[in-house]
C-alpha cells in the first residue's frame, strides 16, 4: 500500500503488525472503536537511528515535518500530587507547558515527565511514545492542528517503526481533549 505521506517503500495496515508495535499500542490497534477504521492507520518500518524528529525529517524528507506530530508525556504537581497527561502537537511546534497545559489540568507546576517516568508509565521506548494505548484515565491533550490534517505521522511505541493516523482520529481516543494553541 502507497503510504498517504512521505516516500516510504511500504506501507501496512497497523492490525497486520501488531508483532512490531509494543503491548499497549498493540491492544489499542487490536480494540479500536473510533469511527475511523482500524485498517486506515498505517504502520511504517523505520530505523530507530533516525526516530528523533528532526534527524528523521533530514532523512526520510523536510516535507513530512509538517505532517509530523511529537507527543510528549508531562507531569503536573499541585498540593504534593502529580498527575500525567500526553500532549501531541505538531512537530514544528512546542508543547505550550506553562500556559496551555497547565490551566487545564489545573496545577500550580507542569514540567516534561522524566524519561523513566514516560517511558515505565506508557511501556513505550523514548522517541516512540504515541498518544495510542496510553493509560485510560490519562488526558490526551491534543492541538486543534493536528486533527484537521488527513493524515499525521507519530511514533509506533517504539523507536522502529512510525503510525500514520488520520488527524481527526486522535479527538476519538480516551481521555482526548482537542484544544487552540497547546502548539506554539
Amino acid at each position: 500500500m502507497r503510504a498517504p505521506i512521505g516516500d516510504f517503500d511500504e506501507a501496512l495496515p497497523a492490525p497486520d503488525c501488531l508483532d512490531r508495535l509494543t503491548r499497549p499500542v498493540a491492544d489499542a490497534v487490536r480494540h479500536w472503536r473510533g469511527s475511523v477504521p482500524a485498517e486506515q492507520i498505517l504502520y511504517v518500518e523505520t530505523d530507530p537511528r533516525w526516530a528523533d524528529t528532526a534527524v528523521f525529517v533530514e532523512h526520510y524528507g523536510r516535507d513530512l515535518l509538517e505532517t509530523s506530530a511529537n507527543c510528549v508525556i508531562v507531569a503536573g504537581k499541585r498540593g504534593g500530587v502529580t498527575r500525567l497527561a500526553a500532549c501531541l502537537v505538531l512537530s514544528p511546534t512546542r508543547v505550550d507547558v506553562n500556559g496551555v497545559v497547565r490551566r487545564h489540568l489545573g496545577v500550580r507546576k507542569a514540567s516534561f515527565a522524566p524519561m523513566d517516568v514516560a517511558t515505565g508509565e506508557t511501556g513505550m521506548e523514548y522517541g516512540g511514545i504515541t498518544p495510542l494505548g496510553l493509560p485510560g484515565d490519562w488526558p490526551v491533550l491534543v492541538d486543534s492542528a493536528v486533527v484537521d490534517l488527513p493524515y499525521v505521522l507519530v511514533g509506533s511505541g517504539r523507536r522502529r517503526g512510525k503510525l500514520l493516523v488520520p488527524g481527526k482520529a486522535f479527538a476519538e481516543l480516551p481521555g482526548a481533549v482537542v484544544l487552540e494553541g497547546l502548539g506554539v
